[in-house]
Protein backbone atom coordinates (compact mmCIF):
# COMPACT_ATOMS: atom_id res chain seq x y z
CA UNK A 1 0.00 0.00 0.00
CA UNK A 2 0.73 3.55 -0.32
CA UNK A 3 -0.30 6.67 0.78
CA UNK A 4 -1.35 9.92 -1.43
CA UNK A 5 -1.91 13.17 0.77
CA UNK A 6 -3.71 15.94 -0.53
CA UNK A 7 -3.78 19.79 1.84
CA UNK A 8 -6.49 21.84 0.61
CA UNK A 9 -7.91 25.05 1.24
CA UNK A 10 -11.11 24.45 1.25
CA UNK A 11 -13.66 21.80 2.87
CA UNK A 12 -15.68 21.40 -0.56
CA UNK A 13 -12.81 20.74 -2.12
CA UNK A 14 -11.40 18.04 0.33
CA UNK A 15 -15.13 16.64 0.62
CA UNK A 16 -14.99 16.38 -3.52
CA UNK A 17 -11.68 14.98 -3.18
CA UNK A 18 -13.51 11.97 -0.74
CA UNK A 19 -16.22 11.34 -2.27
CA UNK A 20 -14.63 10.91 -5.77
CA UNK A 21 -11.80 8.35 -4.05
CA UNK A 22 -14.59 6.68 -2.96
CA UNK A 23 -16.44 6.65 -6.23
CA UNK A 24 -12.91 5.74 -7.55
CA UNK A 25 -13.44 1.92 -5.66
CA UNK A 26 -10.91 3.24 -2.91
CA UNK A 27 -12.71 1.92 0.94
CA UNK A 28 -13.62 4.67 3.05
CA UNK A 29 -11.47 2.29 5.95
CA UNK A 30 -8.76 3.47 3.91
CA UNK A 31 -9.16 7.91 3.84
CA UNK A 32 -8.54 9.60 6.51
CA UNK A 33 -9.62 13.64 6.55
CA UNK A 34 -8.98 16.13 8.95
CA UNK A 35 -9.97 20.08 8.73
CA UNK A 36 -10.25 22.98 10.89
CA UNK A 37 -14.09 23.32 12.40
CA UNK A 38 -14.10 26.25 11.02
CA UNK A 39 -15.69 24.73 7.15
CA UNK A 40 -17.11 27.52 5.82
CA UNK A 41 -15.10 30.70 6.46
CA UNK A 42 -16.45 32.85 4.43
CA UNK A 43 -19.74 32.76 6.12
CA UNK A 44 -17.57 32.00 9.24
CA UNK A 45 -19.91 28.79 10.00
CA UNK A 46 -18.48 26.59 12.50
CA UNK A 47 -19.26 23.57 13.71
CA UNK A 48 -21.46 23.68 16.98
CA UNK A 49 -19.35 22.71 19.93
CA UNK A 50 -21.68 20.34 21.53
CA UNK A 51 -22.27 18.14 18.28
CA UNK A 52 -20.48 14.95 18.97
CA UNK A 53 -19.33 12.27 16.53
CA UNK A 54 -21.13 10.20 14.19
CA UNK A 55 -23.73 10.73 11.30
CA UNK A 56 -25.51 14.12 12.69
CA UNK A 57 -21.77 15.71 12.37
CA UNK A 58 -21.47 13.94 9.18
CA UNK A 59 -24.80 15.00 7.76
CA UNK A 60 -23.89 18.72 9.13
CA UNK A 61 -19.85 18.72 7.27
CA UNK A 62 -21.90 17.73 3.78
CA UNK A 63 -21.63 13.96 3.95
CA UNK A 64 -24.06 11.86 2.58
CA UNK A 65 -22.35 8.41 3.74
CA UNK A 66 -18.97 6.84 3.57
CA UNK A 67 -16.41 8.27 5.33
CA UNK A 68 -17.83 11.66 5.60
CA UNK A 69 -20.58 10.02 7.65
CA UNK A 70 -18.18 9.40 10.27
CA UNK A 71 -16.97 12.53 11.34
CA UNK A 72 -16.35 13.76 15.04
CA UNK A 73 -15.14 16.28 16.74
CA UNK A 74 -11.58 16.29 18.23
CA UNK A 75 -9.10 18.80 19.72
CA UNK A 76 -5.35 18.92 18.54
CA UNK A 77 -2.79 21.53 20.68
CA UNK A 78 -2.08 24.31 18.88
CA UNK A 79 -5.41 23.87 16.09
CA UNK A 80 -8.18 23.71 18.36
CA UNK A 81 -11.55 21.62 17.55
CA UNK A 82 -11.14 19.71 13.99
CA UNK A 83 -13.56 17.52 12.44
CA UNK A 84 -11.79 14.17 11.54
CA UNK A 85 -12.45 10.82 10.55
CA UNK A 86 -10.41 7.63 9.28
CA UNK A 87 -7.29 5.39 9.96
CA UNK A 88 -5.26 8.30 10.34
CA UNK A 89 -7.08 9.87 13.28
CA UNK A 90 -6.99 6.25 15.10
CA UNK A 91 -3.43 6.45 14.60
CA UNK A 92 -2.50 9.78 15.75
CA UNK A 93 -4.62 9.11 18.93
CA UNK A 94 -2.20 5.89 19.54
CA UNK A 95 0.73 7.61 18.59
CA UNK A 96 -0.06 10.66 21.13
CA UNK A 97 -1.22 8.09 23.64
CA UNK A 98 2.46 6.96 23.57
CA UNK A 99 3.72 10.33 23.58
CA UNK A 100 5.23 12.17 26.84
CA UNK A 101 4.61 15.83 25.00
CA UNK A 102 2.76 17.11 21.62
CA UNK A 103 -0.32 15.48 22.32
CA UNK A 104 -2.78 14.66 19.34
CA UNK A 105 -0.47 17.65 17.50
CA UNK A 106 2.68 14.95 17.68
CA UNK A 107 0.05 12.06 17.07
CA UNK A 108 -0.78 13.60 13.71
CA UNK A 109 2.47 14.76 12.55
CA UNK A 110 3.71 11.07 13.52
CA UNK A 111 1.16 9.26 11.90
CA UNK A 112 2.06 11.45 8.69
CA UNK A 113 5.80 10.42 9.05
CA UNK A 114 4.59 6.63 9.56
CA UNK A 115 2.57 6.41 6.40
CA UNK A 116 5.99 7.57 4.52
CA UNK A 117 5.66 11.92 4.42
CA UNK A 118 8.64 13.44 5.42
CA UNK A 119 8.85 15.51 8.37
CA UNK A 120 9.21 18.67 6.91
CA UNK A 121 5.92 17.53 4.82
CA UNK A 122 4.27 16.52 7.92
CA UNK A 123 4.79 19.97 9.55
CA UNK A 124 3.09 22.16 6.53
CA UNK A 125 0.35 19.59 6.25
CA UNK A 126 -0.53 20.16 9.95
CA UNK A 127 0.20 23.84 10.15
CA UNK A 128 -2.05 24.13 7.09
CA UNK A 129 -4.91 22.23 8.71
CA UNK A 130 -4.09 24.96 12.08
CA UNK A 131 -4.81 27.91 8.93
CA UNK A 132 -7.93 26.72 8.09
CA UNK A 133 -7.32 23.82 5.62
CA UNK A 134 -8.12 20.06 5.02
CA UNK A 135 -6.19 17.38 4.82
CA UNK A 136 -7.18 14.55 3.08
CA UNK A 137 -4.86 11.04 3.32
CA UNK A 138 -5.86 7.63 1.50
CA UNK A 139 -3.75 4.35 1.46
CA UNK A 140 -3.73 2.82 -2.05
CA UNK A 141 -2.56 0.18 -3.70
CA UNK A 142 0.13 0.46 -6.40
CA UNK A 143 -1.67 0.44 -9.14
CA UNK A 144 -4.71 3.18 -7.34
CA UNK A 145 -1.40 5.59 -7.05
CA UNK A 146 -2.08 6.98 -10.11
CA UNK A 147 -5.63 7.57 -10.16
CA UNK A 148 -5.78 9.02 -6.51
CA UNK A 149 -2.99 11.14 -7.42
CA UNK A 150 -5.28 12.50 -10.41
CA UNK A 151 -8.05 12.81 -8.08
CA UNK A 152 -6.31 15.19 -5.45
CA UNK A 153 -4.92 17.30 -8.02
CA UNK A 154 -8.63 17.94 -9.81
CA UNK A 155 -10.30 18.94 -6.39
CA UNK A 156 -7.50 21.66 -6.26
CA UNK A 157 -4.74 20.02 -3.79
CA UNK A 158 -2.36 22.58 -2.88
CA UNK A 159 1.39 22.26 -3.83
CA UNK A 160 2.42 21.60 -0.76
CA UNK A 161 6.43 22.32 -1.35
CA UNK A 162 5.07 25.80 -2.41
CA UNK A 163 2.96 26.23 0.62
CA UNK A 164 5.74 25.13 2.80
CA UNK A 165 8.18 27.64 1.08
CA UNK A 166 5.72 30.51 1.64
CA UNK A 167 5.34 29.73 4.80
CA UNK A 168 9.14 29.98 5.82
CA UNK A 169 9.45 33.05 3.80
CA UNK A 170 6.63 34.56 6.20
CA UNK A 171 9.07 33.00 9.33
CA UNK A 172 7.55 29.88 10.27
CA UNK A 173 10.36 26.78 10.86
CA UNK A 174 7.71 23.85 12.09
CA UNK A 175 4.26 22.98 13.44
CA UNK A 176 4.61 24.39 16.93
CA UNK A 177 1.53 23.04 19.16
CA UNK A 178 2.26 25.40 21.93
CA UNK A 179 0.84 28.13 19.24
CA UNK A 180 -2.14 29.64 20.14
CA UNK A 181 -5.00 28.36 17.74
CA UNK A 182 -5.70 30.74 14.72
CA UNK A 183 -8.84 32.60 15.22
CA UNK A 184 -11.76 32.81 12.78
CA UNK A 185 -10.46 36.07 11.52
CA UNK A 186 -6.85 35.37 11.21
CA UNK A 187 -8.60 31.80 8.95
CA UNK A 188 -10.57 33.85 6.75
CA UNK A 189 -7.27 35.90 6.05
CA UNK A 190 -5.46 33.35 5.45
CA UNK A 191 -8.24 31.77 3.01
CA UNK A 192 -8.30 34.87 1.12
CA UNK A 193 -5.08 35.27 0.89
CA UNK A 194 -4.72 31.64 -1.53
CA UNK A 195 -7.88 32.17 -3.18
CA UNK A 196 -6.10 34.63 -5.11
CA UNK A 197 -5.30 32.99 -8.56
CA UNK A 198 -7.47 30.48 -8.30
Amino acid sequence: MRTVTGLFDTYDDARRAVSDLEAAGIPPDDISIVSHRAIDGDSETYVAEGLGAGAGLGALAGGTGGLLAGLGLMAIPGIGPVVAAGWLVATAAGTAAGAVAGGAAGGVIGALIKSGLSEEDANVYVEGVRRGGTMVVAKVSEMDVAVAEDILDNAQRVDVVARGTAYRDAGWSRFDDASPPYTAAEIDEERRRWRVGR
